[in-house]
C-alpha cells in the first residue's frame, strides 16, 4: 500500500488533502443546488467571470483571492441588473456578462507582457501550493456555505419546487435567489486557488451529478457529493503524483470519472433489476 500513502509524505501534499477536502465539501454543498435547479452555466460563468480581478490583482501585485472575489461579486450583480433592466432572459445575462468579463481578462492578460507565466496558475490552479492561511479562509468559506444551505434551506427547496409557491408562502424566492447564486460565488471563488477558473466547474458539478444517481434527498445527496468530492481529490492527488501530470486537472478529471462511473454503476443495476423482475415467476 505504499504506492497510496507515499504521495502524502510531504507537508505540501498534506495541506494540499485538506484544503481540497475543504474545497469538496463546499462544492458538494453548493453544487447539489446547482445541479438541482440546472446553474452548471452560473458556475462556469462566474468561474471565468473572475478572470479579469485575478489578473488585475497579479498584475498589481494584490492578493488573487480578493481579486476573485471583486470580480465574482460584481459579475453577480451585472447578472441580475442586465436580467431586470434589459429584460433578458437569466441565461441571456449570464451569456452576455460571462463573454464581456472574459473578454476583459484576457485583454488585462495580453497587455501585462510579463503575465504569460501566471496563466497556467489562473486557469489549472496550484493545489500544491496551498498555505495554512490558505486553509484558514477555505475552512471559513466551509463555514459560511454550510451555514448559508441550512438557514435557506426552506426557501430553496420553495423555489426549486415552484416559484409562485415560494412567493405565496411568503418565503422570498428572490432572496432565496441572492442567496443561491451567493453560495456558488463563495465556492467557486473559494475553490480558485484548487483548480483554477478553468476547472472548478468539475468539483461544483460532477460530483453532485454523481450523488444524484443514488439519492433525490437533498441532505444526503449533499453528504454524498462531499465525500465523492474527497475521493476524486484524494484519486486526483494520487494519480498526478505518480503520473506527473497537472494536480488540478488530474483531481477535476478523476471528478469527472466518478460522475460517469456512478452513472454506468446505476444504469447497470436498473438493469438488472429490471431483468430480475422480468424472470422472477408471477406472484399468486
Amino acid at each position: 500500500m505504499s504506492w497510496l500513502f507515499d504521495p502524502f509524505a510531504p507537508e505540501f501534499v498534506q495541506r494540499a488533502l485538506l484544503g481540497g477536502a475543504l474545497v469538496a465539501v463546499l462544492c458538494g454543498v453548493a453544487g447539489t443546488w446547482v445541479v438541482v435547479r440546472g446553474m452548471a452555466f452560473l458556475g462556469e460563468a462566474l468561474a471565468h467571470g473572475m478572470l479579469p480581478g485575478v489578473a488585475l490583482a497579479t498584475v498589481w501585485g494584490l492578493p488573487v483571492l480578493i481579486g476573485a472575489a471583486v470580480s465574482a461579486v460584481v459579475m453577480s450583480i451585472g447578472i441580475g441588473a442586465v436580467q431586470r433592466r434589459a429584460r433578458l432572459s437569466y441565461d441571456t445575462s449570464i451569456g452576455l456578462l460571462f463573454v464581456g468579463m472574459l473578454a476583459l481578462g484576457v485583454v488585462i492578460i495580453s497587455h501585462a507582457g510579463s503575465f504569460a507565466t501566471d496563466a497556467t496558475a489562473i486557469l489549472f490552479g496550484d493545489i500544491l501550493a496551498i498555505t495554512t492561511g490558505d486553509l484558514v479562509v477555505l475552512a471559513i468559506a466551509v463555514v459560511l456555505g454550510v451555514a448559508t444551505a441550512v438557514i435557506a434551506h426552506r426557501p430553496l427547496v420553495a423555489l426549486a419546487v415552484d416559484e409562485r409557491v415560494a412567493r405565496v408562502l411568503g418565503l422570498r424566492p428572490s432572496w432565496a435567489q441572492a442567496a443561491l447564486v451567493g453560495l456558488v460565488t463563495l465556492a467557486v471563488v473559494a475553490s480558485y486557488q484548487a483548480v483554477g477558473s478553468l476547472l472548478v466547474v468539475g468539483l461544483l458539478v460532477a460530483p453532485a451529478v454523481a450523488a444524484r444517481q443514488w439519492t433525490e434527498r437533498l441532505p444526503t445527496m449533499m453528504v454524498l457529493a462531499s465525500a465523492l468530492g474527497i475521493l476524486s481529490v484524494v484519486g486526483g492527488l494520487v494519480l498526478s503524483w505518480h503520473a506527473a501530470t497537472a494536480t488540478g486537472a488530474t483531481i477535476a478529471g478523476a471528478a469527472v470519472m466518478a460522475a460517469v462511473l456512478s452513472w454506468g454503476l446505476r444504469a447497470a443495476t436498473e438493469t438488472l433489476r429490471r431483468r430480475s423482475l422480468a424472470s422472477s415467476p408471477a406472484l399468486a
